[in-house]
């Protein structure tokens, strides 16, 4: 009999942060089966999780697949029937799990799930969920509205607001740090789109889900703590690659034209926020020639000179 939910976690140097996030998986005592796909680590993970953890299927890619491409790994390796994508920088507060499946058992309509973050201080981690990327959205962040008016529904709308992800809402975006998705649905939309590397592949794939009909939906009582960016070496690396992804996306939903003003608004909004003199985004500034191009042309510019430096 397949298990109830395979858990995909995807590792890339890690280990025990990974170690951490299994094991509070594994004291949630669900019908579950854990799969970890690591991506290339050079931090002996794959030694460490299979010592650990001898229950828990671990793929070794051999190298860096990236964020979608290894969660269509993980999917593929296991037999539940339910997918449950979860950060390996991250904690589940105990019963959360539960919680989650309890919640798709008994509301199946919305078909995409995610849950509520903390940060380890105990305080809100908003990027469980998002809203959707528009040009307005945009324009606020080039005009630095965003920053101004942070968490206003209306300057920055991405963010839907001051609302605590405490109670159940439906929302334009699950993000991969926990989302539970059936199978069936998860083959419907063909999991992730691996054209992405890191970053906006969560939003690509919920606006897949709700024009297939699914309703992504936030559960406040399946609570996570997260990290936020453990695998990822640096800030200005990170929003590169954060901006890499928004870029992909614009590219690929939105026409030439409006492709182009996205980014143009992407590069503005760096462009203020360099010249206010922050260090993340004086390099996030420095190599929009890199990002701009969206993924897989980012990937190879944003890795070629930093070969050594971990995502």
């Amino acid at each position: 009999m397949n298990p109830a939910v395979t858990i995909v976690i995807v590792n890339f140097n890690t280990a025990e942060a990974t170690a951490a996030c299994v094991d509070s998986v594994l004291a949630e005592g669900m019908d579950a089966e854990v799969v970890v796909v690591d991506n290339g680590s050079r931090d002996g993970s794959v030694e460490l999780l299979r010592s650990r953890f001898p229950d828990v299927e671990v793929v070794d890619t051999g190298e860096n697949l990236g964020f979608a491409a290894g969660v269509n790994r993980g999917a593929a390796a296991g037999s539940g029937e339910r997918i449950l994508l979860l950060n390996p920088d991250t904690i589940v507060h105990a019963g959360s799990l539960d919680a989650l499946l309890g919640f798709a058992d008994a509301h199946p309509a919305y078909r995409v799930y995610g849950g509520r973050t903390l940060r380890p201080d105990g305080e809100l981690d908003p990027s469980s969920c998002w809203g959707e990327p528009t040009l307005w959205s945009l324009v606020c962040f080039a005009t630095g509205l965003t920053t101004l008016f942070h968490r206003s529904a209306l300057f920055d709308p991405e963010s839907l607001g001051r609302w605590q992800r405490d109670t159940v809402r439906e929302v334009p975006v699950v993000t991969g740090c926990l989302l539970l998705i059936s199978r069936d649905d998860w083959e419907l939309l063909g999991g992730m789109d691996e054209r992405f590397f890191l970053y906006g592949e969560d939003a690509d794939f919920s606006r897949r889900a709700r024009m297939a009909g699914m309703r992504p939906v936030i559960v406040p009582d399946a609570v996570i703590v997260h990290e936020v960016g453990g695998s990822t070496a640096s800030s200005g690396r990170k929003m590169c690659l954060v901006m890499a992804g928004k870029a992909t996306d614009a590219r690929l939903r939105w026409s030439p034209g409006r492709a182009r003003l996205a980014l143009a608004l992407l590069a503005g909004g760096a462009g203020l926020r360099a010249l206010l003199g922050k260090d993340t985004w004086r390099e996030v500034w420095r190599r929009r020639a890199d990002w701009e191009p969206g993924y897989p042309a980012a990937r190879a510019a944003l890795f070629s000179a930093e070969r050594s430096v971990g995502v």
